[in-house]
């Protein structure tokens, strides 16, 4: 078994961490060690099924969802009570306090952080997310996110992102880090080799980093570089192929074995991330339930086979006890030596010593009280989030000078909310509404329920009054549409999430009559709003005035409501090339 220096980066344990680190090895049975590898999703805070997970299987790890705060902590605090040796928890604290608890603060998106153009954001967000998380147990922060959004296309990346310039991503991933190291909390810098050049997303497909070993090197290379020589515990490895590097290793790769995601590839974790870019700390892998995980091989060699490739954790299961024997068989089989197993448990071990998880277990701290709740959601970071959505809604452009609006310019609004959700009376929908019409606006909402079929041309007498309405509005004439709306307002809230193949807009559009797809723009002034996927333009260039807040939080909104009215300026720099790298938008 390779010898492991557990004094230096990113452990740097003193003799007694280290002595903790051996002793607790040297006492762990077969089973145990292969119990400690798996962080499994935690869904009960049920104590039979606490003492199943913690006792019985002994994992090393669990993340758990944003619930109550209160309910995180307690649950937190049952699992290390079960536990001997104390347990890595985890969260998505991606963008505040609000990954792990409802109460928690929602700080902004990386993007919106990023379009401040300020690192000290970067810092503040850090130190939110991890000092609400610490709070409640945390000592595993998934963040920060540090691929690059170089493909507009792509529908997880985007404002997860801190834009698409290397030297920004590593500027604001940076000073997440040292919020985190002020919290005793752990980052997870992801998702190796690299997300954001593919379209594709990684939930249900192995995606494909396709740039040349030259290209990687001077932008994710760089970025993962970066922080590992600062110091990050834990590196993250995505279900992403880089086949470019693969081939660069292992000159007689297969087409498959290029093409296999990185969390399953020995030649990217062992030969790049652990030999060219010396990364001593604890990798896991991205949630194994991921397609691009599951459809790259059986999953009985794929669980022994991505500790064998170089991972120290697996991260989620379709089922953990069944892929805890699948771990036990492939020892049996020899897919996986017991030297790799053990090297794993190790790293576990002494990341968990270098967040000094074994003192704290001793002196009963590894889960505060409940006077830390305080913490969660408190008047200062809730400040920082307003700060945050003041100075990074970005005006993208305002081509006819539409801006300040008014009632005085523009008295009735036609407002057309495009999101997943289409009821008019949908809370986001009436929210924005409201707004508007506690400026002095005339307000009507597009109903985007309403779709016209072939038969309501065939029969349109027995077509709905809805329908009618609808109707009557695709039909109506160029000067009745002016004479009722002074000014059309689109909000598009087009949120990124896993398992999506597109975020780009669909129109209701009917026979190519327009319906509400910007049509009317040379008739009637028109204003795009996205509050989340910020490339829009690319499906309505069109549109003369476009802005972007990154987020449909309040503060965002807010925020947007008092730039557009002229009470306060846009101060957001664009992260990313809103459009889209093309000269025809």
């Amino acid at each position: 078994m390779k010898e492991l220096n557990f004094k230096a980066k990113p452990f740097y344990l003193d003799d007694e961490g280290i002595e903790w680190v051996k002793n607790t090895f040297d006492n762990m049975t077969l089973e145990e060690k292969c119990g400690q590898v798996f962080c499994p999703m935690g869904f009960s805070s049920e104590e039979e099924t606490l003492k199943t997970l913690v006792q019985k299987i002994g994992v090393g790890g669990m993340m758990y969802r944003a619930d109550a705060a209160k309910n995180i902590q307690d649950t937190h605090r049952k699992i290390q009570e079960l536990a001997q040796i104390p347990l890595l928890l985890a969260a998505n604290t991606e963008a505040g306090g609000d990954g792990l608890a409802f109460e928690g603060t929602s700080f902004g998106k990386p993007m919106a952080v990023a379009a401040t153009n300020d690192p000290e954001y970067g810092y503040r967000m850090g130190l939110t997310a991890c000092k609400e998380g610490a709070a409640l147990g945390l000592n595993w922060s998934f963040a920060p996110i540090v691929d690059i959004n170089y493909e507009f296309h792509n529908p997880i990346t985007n404002v997860r992102t801190f834009g698409n310039d290397p030297d920004k991503v590593i500027a604001f991933a940076s000073r997440y880090m040292d919020g985190a190291d002020e919290c005793d909390v752990a980052v997870s810098i992801k998702h190796f080799p690299g997300d954001g050049v593919d379209e594709r997303d990684q939930h249900i497909l192995t995606s494909v980093n396709s740039l040349s070993v030259q290209e990687w090197d001077e932008s994710y290379g760089h970025v993962y570089e970066t922080l590992i020589d600062k110091g990050a515990k834990t590196v993250m490895a995505g279900h992403i192929a880089l086949p470019s590097y693969v081939k660069a290793l292992n000159p007689g790769a297969t087409r498959e074995e290029m093409l296999r995601p990185a969390s399953l590839s020995k030649e990217i974790l062992t030969g790049l991330l652990r030999g060219k870019l010396k990364f001593n700390g604890l990798i896991s892998t991205d949630a194994t339930p991921m397609v691009g995980f599951t459809a790259a091989m059986p999953r009985e060699q794929a669980i022994p086979m991505a500790i064998e490739c170089g991972c120290d954790m697996i991260l989620f299961n379709k089922d953990l006890a069944e892929d805890y024997e699948y771990l036990k068989r492939g020892l049996e089989n020899g897919l996986l030596t017991k030297e790799r197993l053990d090297e794993a448990v190790l790293r576990i071990l002494a990341t968990k010593a270098s967040l000094h998880l074994h003192q704290k277990q001793q002196q009963g701290r590894l889960v505060p009280g409940p006077d830390a709740l305080d913490v969660v959601g408190c008047a200062e970071h809730k400040a920082w989030a307003r700060e945050v959505a003041e100075k990074s809604v970005t005006l993208v452009r305002d081509e006819k000078k539409l801006l300040p609006i008014s009632p005085k310019k523009f008295k009735r609004v036609y407002l057309n909310v495009i999101q997943k959700e289409m009821s008019p009376e949908d809370s986001y929908v009436q929210q924005w509404k409201e707004r508007f019409e506690a400026e002095g606006f005339e307000v009507t909402v597009r109903d985007r329920r309403v779709a016209i079929t072939m038969q309501d041309f065939i029969d349109p007498a027995g077509m709905t009054p809805e329908k009618g309405r609808l109707m009557h509005e695709m039909y109506r004439s160029v000067e009745e549409m002016k004479q009722d709306y002074d000014l059309y307002v689109y909000i598009c809230n087009m949120e990124n999430a896993s398992n999506n193949t597109t975020l780009r807009l669909n129109w209701n559009v009917c026979f190519g009559l327009g319906d509400d797809a910007p049509w009317l723009v040379s008739e009637v002034p028109v204003m795009m709003i996205s509050t989340a996927y910020p490339y829009h333009l690319f499906d309505a260039p069109m549109i003369g005035t476009y802005i972007n807040s990154y987020s449909g939080q309040q503060e965002f909104c807010r925020a947007v409501m008092d730039k557009i009215m002229g009470r306060s300026a846009f101060l957001g720099i664009s992260p990313i090339d809103p459009l889209c790298g093309k000269d025809y938008i």
